[in-house]
């Protein structure tokens, strides 16, 4: 019975919420870190993730979108695992936690807090539900860009001081583009079954080879942006170690895998997040 839930809360996307927290909060740290709000900013972020890893399960599971030919894990809906009432109530019970933690931090950092967090909570819902979900009109990405890279890593920053510096600014940059790589190589695989369903995602828009360089330009771009937090934080630069990990899932986008050949490229690109995410804010730290 577990098991199907933890399935369907897609462990291996969490290094998206997970590292945007580290990396903002280690971006403050100098100013004296307030660890109470570190965690609860993860938690919010873990649950937004998962919230909205279960309302795509649930609304591509009643479109028809997750079929039977699709090539990458099985989904509790799709698969016939879970009703779609189920993982509905599932998709709100997150949010309802990121909700709840989140209007608490948001009251003791600032109110205005509160409408971010209802425009992360909508994006949410709406990336794969309602009459036009703007992740079937190739917007998925900025979607992640966004709220997994901007508002996740300068948040984190600024509710320790209440305030947004230029190294946080650049490391979110790059902390975005790590998440948007995650999800392009994700729809790389789900391309064609994607296609036959009408779900329009940007690797559908783009085609084949330019998605499988907008990938590359995704690893490398957010290596030698996070490195250019040395201006502020000499250590900065210890991301780039991240390139190690990052070299062989490189290699198969741009040699060609494909269907369930990039499902270890999926997980690879999880574990490039982890380490780059581990080592810059390994770096920002040791030189704050």
């Amino acid at each position: 019975m577990m098991q199907r839930w933890i399935l369907g809360a897609r462990l291996r996307t969490l290094p998206a919420a997970v590292v945007p927290v580290m990396v903002g909060t280690a971006a403050a740290a100098g100013q004296g870190i307030i660890w109470w709000r570190g965690g609860a900013a993860l938690l919010v972020a873990l649950a937004l993730q998962i919230g909205t890893n279960f309302a795509n399960d649930y609304s591509d599971g009643i479109k028809g979108t997750d079929g039977p030919n699709r090539v990458g894990p099985a989904r509790l809906v799709g698969g016939g695992m879970a009703s779609p009432q189920a993982v509905k109530l599932a998709a709100l019970l997150s949010f309802g936690v990121a909700a709840l933690v989140g209007a608490v931090l948001s009251l003791v950092v600032a109110p205005w807090l509160l409408l971010v967090g209802a425009a992360a909570l909508a994006a949410g819902w709406y990336y794969t539900g309602g009459k036009n979900p703007y992740g079937y009109r190739g917007l998925g990405e900025v979607f992640v860009f966004v709220f997994f890279g901007l508002v996740a890593t300068m948040g984190s920053t600024y509710v320790q001081g209440r305030q947004i510096t230029w190294l946080s600014f650049s490391s979110a940059v790059a902390v975005g583009m790590l998440a948007c790589a995650l999800l392009v190589v994700n729809n790389l695989r789900d391309r064609p079954t994607d296609t036959e369903s009408g779900k329009i995602t940007l690797a559908v828009r783009l085609g084949d080879r330019p998605t499988r360089l907008l990938y590359v330009v995704l690893i490398d771009g957010a290596l030698m942006v996070a490195s250019l937090g040395v201006f502020a934080r000499p250590w900065a630069p210890l991301v780039l170690g991240a390139g190690l990990v990052a070299a062989p899932a490189v290699r198969q986008v741009l040699g060609g895998a494909s269907g369930s050949a990039l499902i270890p490229v999926l997980a690879l690109t999880g574990k490039v997040q982890i380490a780059a995410g581990a080592l810059l804010t390994l770096g920002l730290a040791l030189s704050a």
